[in-house]
């Protein structure tokens, strides 16, 4: 549907996105990695890091030579092993413009831990709807859904710069373009249909990004870009001759008559 290029939203609590950086680089590496390696090594790392719902289940069980770590670790290992490049990098073009405003509202640790929930909640709910499934679920996209719902409820106003059916670029509202993808998302996941595509896991990442938004953001980080309310400013001066302050109160600005939109 659209592409995500660039967003003009300063960060305002960190400097610099540590999290988000990290993450890219932990994905590419990974992905460098199984591509450089033998094909034999790429089908182990999808079986033994990936998320298998039949085996959380007990419904089958991996080989003995495909167990690189436990069943339950896979909820997360699963989200940095990706299929081929352009699966990584329409995930990770995502999590680079969106991630770091994310990382701003949240902090670096909590957003750390929202990114791992939502991939968390994402297999879940992928594994929940076909619990018999033998297929390794990889990729991403639950934890990145969750990063772009998290963008919605806290900058809808600002502007994205987006590639609208790979040709067109638009400057536009952020809320318009997000929207319309996490629509697309619920009208492919209640559609059903077979394709390689696991809608269950955008989903569930989505739900979990709009639930952990509202309970890991900083006290004074507003939703969807309210102005936040600043005490007025004291002034404090010294007469002449006296080394007594007299302290002045800024009058009270007047009410606006709309609300401010974000950071153009």
């Amino acid at each position: 549907m659209f592409i995500p290029l660039h967003d003009t939203n300063n960060l305002k609590h960190i400097k610099k996105q540590y999290v988000t950086i990290t993450l890219i680089a932990i994905n590419v590496l990974a992905w460098l990695f199984l591509t450089v390696s033998p094909e034999q090594t790429g089908q182990l790392a999808a079986i033994g890091l990936g998320y298998i719902p039949s085996t959380i289940y007990d419904i089958a069980e991996r080989g003995p030579g495909q167990i690189i770590v436990p069943d339950y670790a896979t909820y997360i290992t699963y989200a940095f092993l990706h299929g081929d490049f352009m699966h990584l990098a329409g995930n990770m073009l995502f999590l680079w413009v969106f991630g770091d405003n994310v990382e701003d509202a949240l902090g670096h640790f909590r957003f750390l831990v929202f990114y791992l929930l939502c991939a968390v909640a994402g297999a879940w709910l992928h594994g929940i709807i076909d619990t018999s499934s033998q297929v390794p679920l990889i990729g991403a996209s639950g934890a990145i859904a969750g990063v772009v719902t998290a963008y919605l409820l806290l900058h809808p106003r600002v502007k994205v710069w987006v590639l609208i059916l790979m040709r067109l670029p638009l400057k536009i509202p952020a809320w318009i373009p997000i929207v319309l993808w996490i629509a697309f998302q619920f009208l492919m996941f209640f559609a059903g249909g077979e394709d390689q595509v696991s809608w269950a896991a955008h989903v569930g990442g989505i739900v979990a990004g709009a639930v952990l938004t509202l309970l890991l953001k900083r006290r004074d980080v507003p939703l969807f870009d309210r102005e936040i309310v600043t005490p007025r400013a004291v002034r404090v001066e010294f007469p002449a001759g006296s080394s007594v302050p007299s302290v002045r109160t800024e009058p009270e600005p007047a009410p606006r008559q709309s609300v401010p939109w974000g950071r153009q």
